[in-house]
C-alpha cells in the first residue's frame, strides 16, 4: 500500500498515510460532503487514512467505520497535536488535508501538504503551509487518486 511518485524538479513522494481534517475539511456542522466517503473509501486501499478531529460534533467514529482509524485530539494546542500525529507515523511518508489554523503545523510537517478552501473557507495559516491549495475536498482526494494531477501541478 502506497502512492509512489517523482515529482520533476520538486522531490519524490512515497506517501503511505493520508491524515485527515474533519470539520471545515470534509464535513460542513459534523456531516461529510457528499462524495468524501467513497473517495476515502477508494484511498483506504492505496493509504492508511487517519481522522484527526477533537469531534466537536460527535460524529467521527460513525462516518467511515473500519476504513479510517479516528485520533481524538483534546481542546487547546490543536495544531500542535495533529504535527504530533504526522510525525509519530513519520512525516516523511505522509499526505495531509486541512482547512484551519490549527492544520498548518500538521500540513507543514506533511511531506505533502494540502489545503483544503472549502465552504467554510481557509485559513492563512493553511494556505500558506500547504504544498497544494485545492477548492474542496474531492479535489484534494482527487490528487491521490490520480496522482499525475500532483505532479503537473507541483513540478519545477
Amino acid at each position: 500500500m502506497a502512492i509512489s511518485l517523482e515529482v520533476p524538479g520538486w522531490r519524490s513522494l512515497e506517501l503511505e498515510h493520508l491524515v485527515l481534517d474533519l470539520n471545515g475539511t470534509l464535513a460542513l456542522d459534523g456531516v461529510l460532503l457528499p462524495g468524501v466517503a467513497q473517495t476515502v473509501e477508494v484511498l483506504s486501499a492505496r493509504l492508511a487514512c487517519h481522522l484527526v478531529t477533537a469531534d466537536t460534533f460527535g460524529t467521527a467514529h460513525q462516518l467511515f467505520g473500519p476504513l479510517v482509524k479516528v485520533a481524538r485530539i483534546d481542546s487547546g494546542r490543536e495544531g500542535e497535536q495533529k504535527q504530533a500525529i504526522v510525525e509519530g507515523l513519520g512525516a516523511g511518508r505522509v499526505a495531509a488535508l486541512g482547512n484551519g489554523a490549527n492544520d498548518a503545523l500538521m500540513l507543514a510537517a506533511a511531506a505533502l501538504g494540502i489545503a483544503v478552501l472549502g465552504p467554510e473557507g481557509a485559513a492563512p495559516q493553511a494556505l500558506m503551509a500547504a504544498d497544494v491549495v485545492t477548492t474542496g475536498p474531492l479535489e484534494a482526494l482527487a490528487l491521490l487518486t490520480n496522482p499525475d494531477r500532483l505532479r503537473a501541478t507541483l513540478r519545477r
